[in-house]
């Protein structure tokens, strides 16, 4: 749709034009535009990272990574083209890959973004302040990302691609982008045209209910706290996943394999015989995304080694955490453990 300027009861129809055609590139002008003024595509959002890429292909970047008062992340992909390219395509790549970040690797992140732009405010405060938390939650920082694209135009495969995504419960939004010429000005039409803005009030409101029940779930989450005897060792006070990981290192301290006692995904797995600040260096080279270190236990106490390997296990086990510590304690003859709940 046209934009006309209305001059003596005429409607002149203002010039359009293209990015490229007046030198408008995507990270040195639209980039940055945003950046200073993020509302514009995303309301009552902060960006945490620009150009973020803290995995191992650093070839790969994220535009604009963002985060609302939810602490849900927000992926921005900007095209200047008219059809968009492939960035639904890139935007879930990117999506994937920092949906393990946690609260700290955030507040790494955006210390890192003031730092570049000469800012001199701390990170961790700057997050704090805009969640509204008087502490972190990690429980409750990234369960969800949302995709933004921004593009001159969006071909039909995009589109489609977009729709898919909206149908499998993915939040990807399309911001049109169309630069206008009037006189010596540059204009920008801003517009978002998928879901359309009726729609997406809908989906936002089933999304924060959503959202509420969550929240429901973590505040009546189980604290149950045990106490754990391994032989004539008594462990006093633990939380769940404290006590898998003790019942775990028994069964490899008496002669079974990680791999063996857990699956692979519920380890981070280098080469060599690294300590804390080792397993770190090598888990950045070694594994998709240096983030995902903050959930296993790292430090050194902590750290299983076999072989020519060393094993951090996960502090991520859910509502099956007994189940697999029965389950652990049957299949390794682990007899003399005992665990009971503390009231």
């Amino acid at each position: 749709m046209a934009i006309y300027r209305i001059s003596e009861g005429d409607a002149l129809p203002v010039e359009e034009t293209t990015f490229g055609t007046q030198g408008i590139l995507e990270r040195s002008h639209l980039q940055r535009m945003f950046r200073r003024s993020i509302d514009i595509l995303v309301p009552d959002a902060m960006v945490l990272a620009e150009e973020y890429g803290d995995w191992v292909d650093s070839r790969k970047r994220v535009d604009l990574l963002c985060l609302d008062r939810s602490a849900r992340l927000i992926v921005v992909e900007l095209k200047r083209t008219e059809d968009g390219g492939h960035m639904e395509l890139q935007a879930v790549r990117y999506a994937s890959m920092v949906s393990r970040m946690t609260f700290a690797s955030a507040v790494r992140a955006h210390q890192a973004f003031l730092d570049q732009n000469g800012i001199e405010e701390d990170a961790e405060q700057c997050l704090l302040q805009f969640l509204d938390w008087d502490e972190p939650k990690e429980d409750e920082f990234a369960a969800e990302v949302a995709i933004v694209l921004g593009s001159a135009d969006f071909s039909k495969e995009l589109t489609t691609a977009v729709m898919w995504l909206s149908e499998h419960d993915i939040d990807v939004r399309c911001i049109k982008l169309k630069p206008y010429r009037l006189g010596k000005e540059l204009l920008i039409d801003i517009v978002q045209i998928f879901p359309l803005p009726e729609a997406a009030d809908y989906q936002v409101r089933v999304r924060e209910k959503e959202r509420e029940e969550r929240r429901s779930r973590i505040q009546n989450r189980d604290l149950t706290r045990f106490q754990l005897t391994i032989g004539d060792q008594v462990h006093e006070g633990l939380p769940k996943r404290r006590l898998a990981f003790l019942v775990i290192r028994e069964a490899v301290a008496r002669g079974a394999e990680p791999l063996d006692v857990c699956p692979g995904s519920k380890w981070l797995i280098v080469s060599g015989d690294q300590d804390e600040e080792g397993l770190m260096t090598a888990e950045r080279d070694e594994v998709s995304s240096k983030s995902s270190a903050d959930r296993f236990y790292t430090e050194d106490g902590d750290l299983f080694r076999k072989g020519a390997m060393t094993y951090a296990l996960t502090k991520m086990w859910g509502r099956h955490t007994l189940a697999i510590v029965d389950q652990v304690i049957d299949r390794f003859g682990l007899d003399d453990i005992l665990y009971t709940a503390i009231d």
